[in-house]
């Protein structure tokens, strides 16, 4: 492939081309977030008592739109999809029911792709909100709550292509959905559960959902002889072992590093609590596997990185172990 070179000053003139786009579209933003009344908070109270799904749908780039406004509101706990609506005037309108709210989006509020659409939600009592530009519209006039996007230039020369106004309908989709995530309380566990895959699922993997536990775990009284702690590290096969007081609280570890700086002639003759590493590093059930590793990884001891980590219950129990396989076999690098 041949890269071509661009002159000095076709350089500048392209970043300043760039630049006047992205403040074109950082200004419109702006006023976008002051342009915003009862209306936005209107619609997030009809979506969020609503019982049915949200059907998103809008024609051309506001459909683009629309696919990634339905997905970020299915992945943040609002049921949605996107239907095509030119493809509802041909059977697509009955997946459309009773206890759903459409979603429309047209800058110009004029797709006449949207017609039928409008034309069935009103018909049949279906609640409509629509996303656009122009309050004399028909999306704005016939709509239950019309929520406005202000009057900005598109980023185009020409003033044509879509470009502002389809970033003020995203962001507008996005502030919809965000807001109603925080309404619903939606946590970290539920965001796993719709993200089990891929990167995001696995950053907000934690512990208890790999972590080694029940008879697997290398746990043991502080008390017992060293031989028998030998014994029980070489039939787990973790290299190391947790140790606990006589109320089953951890108090240390050995590990085979352990071992190996203390041998010496009278180590037999020694309990565990003579040789184990007191206060050991831990964590919780419900610690991230990334932050676990980064414990284990600890660029400040270098020399003493490790490859186990116990983990702890909130009274400080043993109730498993993670090791560092477990983190490689998990997809974490």
């Amino acid at each position: 492939m041949t890269i071509v070179k661009l002159s000095e000053s076709g350089q500048k003139q392209g970043l300043a081309t760039a630049v006047r786009v992205l403040e074109t579209e950082a200004k419109a933003l702006q006023e976008l977030s002051a342009f915003l009344n009862d209306s936005f908070l209107q619609a997030v109270e009809m979506i969020f008592t609503a019982e049915g799904r949200v059907v998103v749908t809008g024609m051309g780039k506001s459909g683009h739109v629309g696919k990634k406004i339905a997905a970020t509101l299915a992945s943040t706990g609002t049921p949605a999809f996107f239907v095509h609506p030119a493809e509802t005037s041909h059977g697509d309108m009955g997946m459309i029911v009773r206890g759903d709210i459409v979603l429309a989006l047209s800058n110009s509020g004029e797709a006449k792709e949207l017609n039928d659409l409008i034309e069935y939600t009103r018909r049949f009592a279906i609640p409509l909100i629509g996303i656009t530009s122009r309050p004399d519209s028909t999306l704005a006039t016939r709509a239950d709550i019309a929520l406005m996007l202000p009057p900005c230039p598109e980023a185009c020369p020409n003033g044509l292509a879509p470009t502002t106004s389809t970033t003020l309908t995203m962001a507008m989709g996005d502030a919809l959905a965000v807001t109603l995530l925080e309404k619903k309380g939606f946590t970290e566990k539920d965001f796993k559960v719709f993200h089990p895959g891929g990167k995001l699922g696995q950053q907000l993997m934690k512990v208890s959902e790999i972590m080694h536990k029940g008879e697997q775990l290398p746990v043991a009284s502080e008390n017992i002889p060293v031989s028998e702690a030998i014994d029980i590290i070489t039939k787990k096969g973790f290299g190391c072992i947790g140790l606990t007081d006589k109320n089953g609280l951890l108090t240390g570890i050995i590990t085979d590093g352990d071992i190996r700086r203390k041998l010496s002639a009278d180590i037999l003759t020694k309990t565990a609590k003579d040789i184990m590493t007191s206060g050991p590093k831990t964590a919780s059930p419900d610690t991230l596997v990334a932050e676990a590793m980064a414990v284990m990884n600890d660029l400040k001891n270098a020399f003493r990185r490790i490859t186990c980590l116990l983990v702890v219950d909130a009274a400080g129990k043993p109730v498993g172990l993670l090791h560092i396989h477990d983190c490689l076999r998990a997809g974490f690098a």
